[in-house]
């Protein structure tokens, strides 16, 4: 508890106690012989010492022109029981209200706590090291890009940068939810916020503390609670117009009925003050946007930030996930998965490698250097022994090296010509082949016009992929579907191995925010759109799907900047548990808000007939926000 809630805490004690002691004397009839401006000095004193705090917040809402709140309803309806004579009931109104008040304030800031957890992730100083070799601390937003710091074991990193120096493991767990930490060497990437396990790193600044990470996070984070859901606008909307007129009703229930001759001054009073209790929205104003706010504290648990509450509830609706291939079901890594010789060749699969490597040694494209790292790194090699071979470049004629735009490479090989490419360059030369139907990228190779055999590159599935597509079925998603760049055979590969729906390939980026708007326009009403990708060449898509979900998106800005859900990891598994944790917040909130109407609906009509008491109307204004309240705190609460 805090300061304010132990003092509030000690407060209600005091009165409980007292209370009890009036209630007793005043059923035994002690208080029959006092006067009654003694009966109502000795009420008044505990009155204010338990309710003075509301009154001042109501007068001072009142100079400010907002009238009609809690405070105001408290205010008028225990002032109304103490000018009936009702002094118990005016005293227990305020004090019952003060243990929900209490309560309420105990649950946020419970559920805050989660969130509060994120925010620590924020670096107090960075230690910057001079060109001399000396060691200054500093605020980590004066770190400039360029600077050298020094991370010490058990210290955060201050902001983003490339690790120069030393080895260590990180713990990203306040990040991404996970426990098991990584590994970081010179050469790595690192972002602001992890904490450095074991031994000392020197990192090299890559970005001001502004355009961290940690940074990024932290400004996502405050800024949820101003994305507010449709049913939170409703809750305050509603408030705003309720409040009022049931204030003017409870105003016409006190005079009307004693004009017109109905029943006495004091009943009607009596009546009027029980409508006003029970009318303090504070059960739906409070227990809503907690609810809210809990299943974005579970989302954070588990390393996923969701922007704002109005995304939740968008997840909630999602039955329809479309993915982006590359990054996102796969790892984005080339790989050589298979070389196949040709019939006719007489060389073996190795020296096909070795001469494809060497022919692709001067190119940086992607598929080249997956061709170079499988010889390098000993592709054939079985005895279990790490054998690396390097590139001979003599025998290379870089001169001869020619890169034909869309098709492949020309070369010189051991002072033989050789092509390295796909299809259209056999063609082109007028070299027979055989089509290699496999899966993936096919580069194929020719040796003085002779077709040798061919090099099979594929994208490496990410491990878990298929069973978080299937746990996306078993959490109600019906349709799902992949866009991809890619060939179709391999896209098709892909899809099948992991349960995908729908496949749609060979798209240019711009292709890909078309087919998002027809799978759109097909939806059912009420449902929604989810889009994952990788949130670097995606933004597009990301922004209009109903849902964009950014995944491995561990220190990506345009990820951070587009997406309305960030996934802080590569775990494609967060998907289904970010649709659980929707799918139960939009429960329990529903709950909330017909629970607290339907109680205080009929409260409220047995009030203006006369027939309940002042301590039903306490039990349906304090008991029905606690009970909503305590509902709400099940939103933080999520297992896997």
């Amino acid at each position: 508890m805090t300061k304010k809630q132990k003092k509030t805490r000690n407060r209600i004690v005091c009165v409980l106690i007292i209370f009890f002691i009036l209630l007793v004397l005043d059923k035994t009839g002690v208080f029959e012989a006092l006067p009654l401006l003694v009966r109502f000095i000795i009420y008044l004193i505990p009155y204010l010492i338990i309710g003075y705090d509301v009154i001042k917040k109501a007068a001072i809402n009142i100079s400010h022109g907002q009238v009609f709140d809690e405070n105001f309803l408290m205010m008028i309806a225990t002032f109304g029981a103490f000018g009936i004579g009702e002094y118990s009931e005016a005293l227990a109104v305020m004090l019952f209200y003060q243990v929900g008040e209490l309560f309420q304030s105990y649950a946020v800031g419970k559920s805050r706590q989660s969130i509060t957890e994120l925010m620590s992730i924020a670096p107090e100083t960075a230690n910057i090291v001079s060109d001399d070799g000396s060691i200054n601390e500093a605020d980590p937003e004066e770190v400039s890009v360029g600077d050298i710091l020094l991370v010490r074991a058990g210290e955060k990193i201050p902001v983003d940068g490339t690790v120069i120096d030393g080895e260590s493991f990180l713990d990203t767990a306040a990040l991404t939810g996970e426990s098991v930490p990584r590994k970081a060497s010179i050469g790595d990437d690192v972002i602001s916020g992890c904490i450095n396990g074991e031994g000392v790193l020197k990192i090299k600044a890559t970005k001001a503390y502004e355009d961290s990470t940690v940074s990024k996070i932290l400004e996502l984070v405050e800024n949820a609670s101003n994305k507010k859901s449709r049913m939170e606008n409703f809750i305050t909307r509603f408030a705003r117009y309720y409040t009022p007129v049931v204030t003017i009703g409870a105003l016409l229930l006190a005079v009307v009925p004693p004009i017109i001759g109905q029943i006495a001054l004091a009943d009607s009073i009596r009546r009027a003050c029980i409508f006003l209790i029970v009318s303090c929205p504070c059960a739906l104003v409070i227990s809503v946007p907690l609810g809210f706010f809990g299943g974005i504290g579970a989302a954070s648990k588990i390393g996923v930030l969701v922007k704002g509450s109005n995304y939740l509830e968008s997840v909630s609706g999602v039955d329809t996930v479309v993915f982006d291939k590359t990054g996102t079901l796969t790892k984005g890594e080339f790989k050589v998965s298979e070389v196949i010789l040709s019939k006719d060749a007489d060389i073996s699969k190795e020296e096909l490698l070795c001469m494809a490597a060497h022919g692709e040694a001067l190119s940086n494209h992607p598929i080249a250097k997956s061709i170079i790292s499988a010889y390098t790194e000993g592709y054939f090699v079985d005895s279990g022994k790490n054998e690396k071979r390097e590139i001979d470049f003599g025998k290379i004629s870089e001169s001869s090296v020619k890169e034909i735009s869309g098709h492949g490479i020309s070369a010189t090989y051991n002072d033989k010509n050789i092509l390295l490419g796909n299809a259209k360059l056999m063609k082109e030369n007028n070299i027979s082949f055989d089509e290699v139907e496999s899966a993936g990228t096919v580069v194929y190779v020719a040796m003085s016009n002779k077709y040798l055999g061919a090099v099979v590159i594929s994208d490496v599935i990410k491990s878990g992929a298929d069973k978080a597509i299937k746990l996306m079925k078993d959490v109600g998603v019906k349709k799902t579907v992949m866009l991809t760049g890619d060939r179709k055979s391999a896209a098709e590969d892909v899809a099948k191995k992991l349960g995908i729906d729908e496949t749609i390939s060979e798209l240019l980026p711009a292709d890909k925010v078309d087919r998002v708007e027809k799978l759109l326009s097909s939806l059912d009403n009420g449902s929604k759109l989810a889009f994952v990708g990788d949130g670097v060449n995606d933004a597009p898509v990301l922004m209009r799907a109903d849902v964009g979900i950014a995944m491995g998106s561990l220190g990506s800005d345009a990820a951070i900047e587009a997406a309305d859900v960030v996934i802080m990891d590569d775990d494609i598994s967060k998907i289904s548990s970010i649709i659980k944790i929707s799918r139960k917040t939009m429960r329990i909130v529903k709950e909330n808000i017909v629970f607290a109407l339907a109680v205080k609906f009929i409260i409220l009509v047995l009030g203006a007939l006369g027939l309940t008491t002042m301590w039903l109307a306490v039990f349906g204004d304090v008991g029905v926000a606690v009970i909503a309240i305590l509902n709400s705190m099940r939103a933080l609460e999520y297992k896997k």
